[in-house]
């Protein structure tokens, strides 16, 4: 099988593209055929030009903390949850998530998710008794990864400059709404503002989810406000 990586050295440089042959070993994760490629003691690409490791992220590698966010044959998904069967694949094309910023390879810097919750005072304030009703979805919108998948995949959502924060926004709004007692009219503003009027209501971002968000019901929530 051959693995097609997009790299880039460095967050100013261009982006370029190396294969590597990787022999079969069945069915196996994307993020295990990564560690394998950077476990050989000298990498080469399939030309014999050694190259230096791959740089990518991981954490958990079972789904449950987001590092893994990339482009696997045009798809974004979590590299530790897409299996590959190796011996029927002829080749593998990753790339890094297109609307973050590259750090270097497959590496994205994804700041931004955090950035925007602190300019939209994003808070819970004063904290009310929880309503039963409620603890299934707050438990749900909790398990939110800030992967960045929801963005990768959004046709609403442009990058970095845009006012249009997305899904997670939505989720995070709903989850401080439903649990604060002093901050609903704030939060309320803040998701008119950011999300609201300019969703199309796609759902691309409920599809991609890999923590599977009840995003839908989290918007109705909010717009029923």
């Amino acid at each position: 099988m051959k693995v097609r990586i997009k790299r880039q050295d460095d967050r100013r440089s261009a982006p370029y593209w190396q294969v590597f042959h990787f022999r079969g070993e069945g069915r196996i994760t994307v993020a295990a055929i990564l560690e394998k490629l950077n476990e050989r003691d000298q990498l080469e690409d399939i030309k014999g030009k050694q190259c230096r490791k791959i740089r990518w992220e991981c954490g958990c590698m079972q789904k449950m903390c987001g590092s893994c966010a990339m482009v696997i044959n045009g798809h974004p998904a979590l590299a530790c949850g897409v299996f590959i069967n190796t011996d029927d694949t002829e080749i593998l094309r990753l790339e890094p998530l297109t609307k973050f910023p590259v750090v270097e390879d497959l590496i994205v810097d994804r700041s931004v998710i955090w950035e925007r919750q602190k300019e939209a005072l994003m808070y819970l304030g004063i904290r009310k008794h929880p309503d039963p009703k409620e603890h299934d979805h707050q438990y749900s919108a909790a398990k939110c990864l800030k992967c960045g998948l929801c963005l990768e995949v959004c046709p609403n959502y442009l990058g970095a400059k845009d006012d249009f924060y997305g899904a997670e926004f939505a989720n995070n709004a709903y989850l401080l709404h439903s649990s604060s007692l002093n901050r609903k009219r704030a939060l309320e503003k803040q998701y008119e503002e950011h999300f609201a009027k300019q969703c199309s209501k796609s759902l691309a971002c409920r599809d991609i989810c890999p923590a599977h968000l009840q995003t839908l019901s989290s918007i109705s929530y909010m717009n029923r406000r």
